[in-house]
C-alpha cells in the first residue's frame, strides 16, 4: 500500500492545522499542504487515505485553473518541486503534488454549499418540513431527485462540531450585504460550470461548498474547489432518484463507520485495509475522469 502523510513538519510559520490541511504562512501568500488525512461526521480518523492529498490539490488547481475568469481566485501555483519561489526552504519530496501555494485572503466565516439534488443533510431537512435554509421547496420530491435550480443553502463555519444551517439573510447579517450577493452569485456560478462539465464525463456534482475570503476589494475563491471531499460525486450511469447512490467521494467511508455502529464521538476507528484501497481508487478515479491527467505523486 502507498504510504501515507498525516500531518506535515516543515520550517515555516504554521498558520493552522485543519480536519484535512496544514496552511503555513508566506507573508503576503500561503503555503497550503493537503494532507492524507480523512474527516467523517467531524471526527478526523487516525487512518490516512494514500494520494487523497496529491487529489485534492490537483483537482483545486485544475478547477481554479478553468473557473478563474468566471470567478477570481487565491490559486498561484501547485508545488512541482523541492524549491519553490517565495519559499526561504528547501520542501521535502512529498509536498511534490500536495501543496499549492496561493494568495492570502481575509476569510469570510460561511460554508457556502450549493445543492443541485436532494441529498444528505438537505434530505432529512426535507422531510422534516419541505424546507432547506429557509428556502420552501414543493412536496412529493424523492430522496437524490435533481432540484428545479441550484440551491444556495449556507451553512455557518465552525471550528468544532457541525456547521449549522442559516438562511441568506443571517449571512448578510454576518458578512454584510456586499459579501453575502458576491458569495452566492460566485457559488452558484462555479457549481453550474462543474456540474455542466463533470456531467459530460459521466459524473454528477449533487452538491458542494466552497468558501471565500477578502483579498483588497475583491471576493474571491479560497481554500478547495470542487473535490471528493467538498462535494458529492456520482456515477452518471449508476443514477436512480429514490434513494441514496454509489458515490465517487468518502461517502464509501460514511457508510462503513455507519455499518459498524461507530457512535461519531472522537477518537474514531481505524479503517481496513479494504476500506482505505477502495477509498482511494475512488478518489483516483474522479481525478482521472475529470481532469483526464495522470496523477503527479512524488
Amino acid at each position: 500500500m502507498t504510504a501515507t502523510l498525516t500531518q506535515s513538519e516543515l520550517d515555516l510559520p504554521l498558520l493552522a492545522r485543519g480536519k484535512v490541511r496544514d496552511i503555513y504562512d508566506l507573508d503576503d501568500k500561503l503555503l497550503i499542504v493537503a494532507t492524507d488525512r480523512i474527516s467523517a461526521f467531524d471526527v478526523v480518523l487516525p487512518t490516512g487515505i494514500p494520494d487523497k492529498g496529491a487529489v485534492l490539490t490537483q483537482l483545486s488547481a485544475f478547477w481554479f485553473e478553468r473557473t478563474g475568469d468566471i470567478v477570481p481566485n487565491h490559486f498561484l501555483n501547485v508545488v512541482d518541486s523541492t524549491r519553490v519561489d517565495g519559499v526561504s526552504v528547501e520542501l521535502p519530496r512529498e509536498m511534490v503534488g500536495r501543496a499549492m501555494v496561493v494568495h492570502k485572503a481575509q476569510r469570510i466565516d460561511v460554508e457556502c454549499v450549493v445543492r443541485g439534488y436532494l441529498s444528505g443533510s438537505a434530505w432529512l431537512d426535507y422531510q422534516r418540513d419541505r424546507s432547506i435554509s429557509g428556502i420552501k421547496l414543493t412536496p412529493g420530491l424523492k430522496e437524490s431527485q435533481e432540484l428545479f435550480e441550484p440551491l444556495f443553502t449556507p451553512t455557518t463555519k465552525e471550528s468544532e462540531g457541525h456547521d449549522l444551517p442559516i438562511t441568506y439573510d443571517q449571512v448578510v447579517e454576518l458578512a454584510g450585504e456586499q459579501a453575502a450577493n458576491a458569495v452566492a452569485l460566485r457559488s452558484l456560478a462555479v457549481y453550474r460550470y462543474g456540474r455542466d462539465y463533470a456531467r459530460e464525463r459521466g459524473i454528477i456534482i449533487a452538491d458542494t461548498k466552497f468558501e471565500f475570503g477578502w483579498l483588497d476589494d475583491e471576493v474571491i475563491l479560497i481554500d478547495e474547489c470542487l473535490t471528493p471531499d467538498s462535494s458529492r460525486f456520482w456515477p452518471a450511469d449508476q443514477y436512480k432518484r429514490g434513494g441514496p447512490q454509489p458515490s465517487f467521494d468518502k461517502q464509501y467511508v460514511r457508510d462503513y463507520l455507519t455499518e459498524i455502529g461507530w457512535d461519531r464521538e472522537p477518537p474514531g476507528p481505524e479503517l481496513p485495509p479494504g476500506v482505505i484501497e477502495k477509498t482511494a481508487e475512488k478518489y483516483r478515479e474522479a481525478f482521472t475522469r475529470l481532469t483526464g491527467r495522470d496523477l503527479i505523486t512524488p
